[in-house]
């Protein structure tokens, strides 16, 4: 994801963004600007150059920030939405520390069109007390943007910024905002909400399941929102969790005849299990069915990674029969290594069944 963002920042994107700056603030060197921003492109990553793009920026802007701002604020318009937009926030961000009444509303405003998740972060360093009370105020406002970022901009562990210890110690402060925003109705802010409860979850699990078993999950909106927020307490098997969703505590199942299509696969290919689950109790079970696979790692040991397969009532008695197929081939976030990797059967926390098969990568000949 980030090596596509990245590539956004291109030799096209800046001939047209140096002529939109220009046309609002013709006082610059749009030759030099652009030289500037396209040297050693290549080598930047993704945030490197959303950066340098905000000093380049700085470098031609009135020293007025106020004024700087007034150039600004028309110019997101067009980006609206796009990683790119996040140029102005971040300039906000970088240079706006000092003057923090007007950075506020300019984050305000620039979230609208794009997000102001990383710059408001330097906020809360400044004034954390002040700046969270904007952020609650923003948890019920009618646009769905500034409503995110309420919630977004306050999580303990954002990926791509820094961490907020203060909220990772503890998390009530940002209770006022997940509460107000436990039924929205835009997914966009229910998706935040439930990626802030998870980040709270991993390092007090106990407090974000205190939340969520007061709130009424017979909204859909609140029970969809507790559901993504567990998901990584689900996969861990945490007992709470389970409890929440009503998930059987000690699941009365025989999981059988696991079987693999295969029991050596090439990097590239696909491999193939299946199984059945046989229920052993006399009244019906609400199950989750997960599948773990030990990937072997390049020191030689393995670590487990889990998936969701299903979720199911077993009636008593009864068995039903699952599969699943699963492509091994490299991705930016992983990479395979060759030897005897492991997949496990995990009915609600717990491994009912295991088997190994071999992955080998492919023979490069010589030239």
């Amino acid at each position: 994801m980030a090596e596509q963002l990245k590539n956004g920042f291109n030799e096209n994107f800046y001939r047209t963004f140096v002529g939109r700056l220009y046309e609002a603030y013709p006082k610059f060197d749009t030759d030099l600007f652009l030289k500037s921003a396209l040297a050693g492109l290549d080598q930047l990553e993704l945030m490197d150059r959303l950066r340098r793009t905000s000093q380049l920026m700085h470098g031609v802007l009135p020293d007025d920030y106020g004024k700087s701002l007034e150039i600004l604020y028309p110019l997101v318009v067009p980006y609206d939405m796009s990683f790119a937009s996040m140029l102005f926030p971040d300039y906000v961000g970088r240079y706006g520390r000092d003057h923090y009444d007007r950075s506020i509303a300019a984050l305000e405003h620039f979230t609208r069109y794009s997000s102001s998740e990383f710059a408001i972060r330097e906020f809360l360093k400044i004034d954390f007390e002040r700046t969270l009370n904007h952020m609650v105020k923003w948890a019920e406002n009618e646009n769905q943007h500034i409503r995110r970022l309420a919630s977004e901009g306050s999580r303990p562990r954002l990926p791509w910024s820094f961490k907020l210890p203060m909220l990772i110690k503890d998390p009530t402060p940002t209770h006022k905002i997940l509460d107000r925003l436990k039924a929205d109705d835009a997914l966009y802010v229910r998706k935040s909400v439930a990626n802030h409860l998870n980040d709270i979850s991993k390092d007090n699990p106990d407090t974000m399941l205190d939340w969520l078993n007061g709130w009424d999950r017979s909204n859909p909106h609140s029970a969809w929102i507790a559901k993504h927020a567990s998901r990584s307490l689900l996969k861990q098997g945490h007992p709470r969790a389970f409890a929440l969703f009503d998930f059987a505590a000690k699941p009365q199942i025989a999981a059988t005849n696991l079987k693999l299509d295969k029991t050596h696969i090439e990097l590239g290919e696909k491999i193939k299990f299946s199984f059945d689950l046989t229920s052993q109790k006399s009244t019906r079970q609400k199950l989750r069915v997960d599948y773990k696979i030990h990937y072997v790692k390049k020191s030689g040991h393995r670590a487990p990674k889990v998936f969701k397969l299903k979720e199911l009532t077993l009636e008593p008695k009864d068995t039903v029969s699952l599969s699943k197929s699963q492509v091994f081939k490299d991705f930016t976030t992983r990479k395979h290594y060759a030897g005897n990797h492991k997949i496990e059967i995990v009915i609600n926390g717990r491994t009912m069944a295991a088997v190994e098969f071999n992955l080998s990568l492919p023979h490069v000949g010589e030239d």
